[in-house]
This record gives structure tokens, sequence and C-alpha cells, in this order.
């Protein structure tokens, strides 16, 4: 699995990372969570992102890998979701990371989102300073964002994040030339949450949902199709070697399809000009097409 370093982070990631999302849910038995969580450490995965809101995803990641701590970079977030705390106060940010390093069962959380608050909440008072507060403790390596539009350019103005996620996919490609591109030239490392679009290909007419709706009518107004690979293949390759770009993360329960990822990753970037093709087609038809939330 090829690795690459996250930015001026320090840390170094998989080109392929793991969201830890389907960890968390009550129709995966614990036994299958162990399972798949060992899975993704034996196939060289070495990023595994998850967030308090995933059910016990947590939980089970730092049950399951506790004696597996050193061969990953653990990516988790915070703001929300701490009894008895208002959400995004300076307290709610402390206690969080202590509640995450319990769960989790670690001494440090390698990378710590602020999960995609709007920029009014980013300038709230003390906010920033108690996660500053706990990179210096040593409890967090790494500061990081994880949000698209306005939210990720007042991230990025305030020179705090050292990481920022976002949205990048063949029909989600904004922030190529605006956020990724700023992450880039400030080094800052940037995780690709969404490369497979949530695969609209696999609908034959337009999803309720309101992600995999609008994505879905974003590729039929692109009108592009796979050139020799297949859609997975072609959507992984565009997010994981788009400039700028350290890691993808893709969720699944099935570790055949995380290895099948990874032989798609395997293929290398996509021609030139097949890159420049879709680019075109997404910036032609862009009328208003804002990171995906």
């Amino acid at each position: 699995m090829m690795q690459r370093p996250l930015g001026s982070s320090g840390l170094t990631v998989s080109a392929l990372g793991f969201g830890a999302g389907p960890v968390g849910s009550e129709a995966l038995s614990d036994s299958d969570a162990g399972a798949l969580l060992h899975g993704v450490l034996d196939a060289g995965v070495t990023l595994i992102d998850t967030a308090p809101s995933y059910g016990a995803s947590e939980e089970r990641i730092g049950r399951h890998l506790a004696s597996r701590r050193r061969e990953f970079v653990l990516s988790t977030k915070c703001g929300y979701g701490v009894p008895g705390v208002e959400d995004w106060t300076p307290e709610c940010i402390t206690r969080g990371v202590d509640l995450a390093l319990q769960r989790l069962r670690t001494d440090v959380l390698d990378v710590l989102h602020f999960h995609s608050c709007p920029p009014d909440v980013l300038r709230r008072p003390g906010l920033l300073e108690a996660l500053t507060r706990a990179v210096e403790a040593g409890k967090v390596r790494a500061a990081a964002y994880s949000g698209d539009n306005a939210g990720l350019d007042a991230a990025l103005e305030t020179g705090v994040f050292a990481v920022v996620q976002t949205s990048v996919n063949l029909f989600d490609q904004r922030s190529l030339d605006h956020g990724v591109a700023k992450a880039v030239s400030r080094g800052v490392g940037v995780i690709a949450k969404r490369p497979l679009a949530n695969a609209p290909w696999r609908h034959h007419d337009r999803p309720s949902s309101h992600d995999v709706g609008e994505y879905w009518d974003r590729m039929r107004r692109m009108d592009v199709r796979p050139e020799g690979p297949d859609w997975p293949e072609l959507a992984l390759r565009f997010a994981a070697y788009a400039p700028g770009v350290a890691t993808c993360i893709v969720g699944t329960t099935r570790l055949d399809n995380l290895r099948a990822n990874a032989r798609a990753l395997e293929q290398g970037a996509l021609p030139e000009a097949h890159v420049h093709a879709l680019r075109d087609a997404f910036r032609r038809n862009d009328h208003g097409w804002d990171g995906v939330v």
C-alpha cells in the first residue's frame, strides 16, 4: 500500500484510508467488526477515520485494535455528543478529547477534527484554544477540520489546523481549485472523503436521499462514463491521485471490497487526458455545485 506524508503534520498515511462508520453499525456483529478491523490493517491500510456519531465505532476500534495501536494513524472528530455539556463549547472539546481517548483505548489521538461546523461556530470564544491546548498537552498530534465550502475556507484562514478532510470526487471537484489548493500551499494535509461519491451509478432512477440524489444529478449533467476502468476504479484513481490529496477514505463492511479498492489504486494515476476531460466536464456544468454536505 502506497504511503504518503499527511502535509506537514509529521504523520504518514496510506493512499487508501478506512472510513470506520460501518464498524459502528448494530447490523454488524462485534466479532465481524473485529475481523474487519484486523483485515483492514492486514491489507496495509494505515489510516482509520471515525467519529463519536458513528455508533459503536470508536469503542470497537479501541477494544479490537488496542494491541495494534502503533500500526495505524487514528483519526476521529469532536465538538458534540458529550453528556451534560453544550455542543461546540470549550468544555465540550476538552471533555470530548478525554472521552475519545478512553473509548479508543489510546494515549493520543493522531488526528482530531472539528466535525463540519460552520464559520460562526469556529469563531466562538475559546473553541480553537481548547483544541490547541489538547495538542500542547500531547493528547492530540494534529488539529484538523472536516467540512466543505465556507466552513473549510474559514478553517484554513485560522492557521490552527494541520489537516483538513473534505469532499473530493468525480462529481464534487470544486474544492480542488479552492480549499485543497489553499491547504497544500500552507502545508496542510488533505484527506479526501466521499471519493466514490456515494456510488450514484448504482441507481437507475434518482435516489431520494439528498447527497446521493445530488451526485446522481451531477453525473447525468456531466455525461461522463468509465473508459477502461469500471466506475469504482475510475472514481478512486481520480480522487486519490488528485493534486494535493494525501489519502482518500472509503467505508465498507466487506474486506473483498477493500482489497478491490486497494488493487484499483495500484493501477496508478489516470491518464492526464482523461483527468482533463473529467475536470472540464465538471467545470462546464458547475452552476453552484458546492461541496455536498
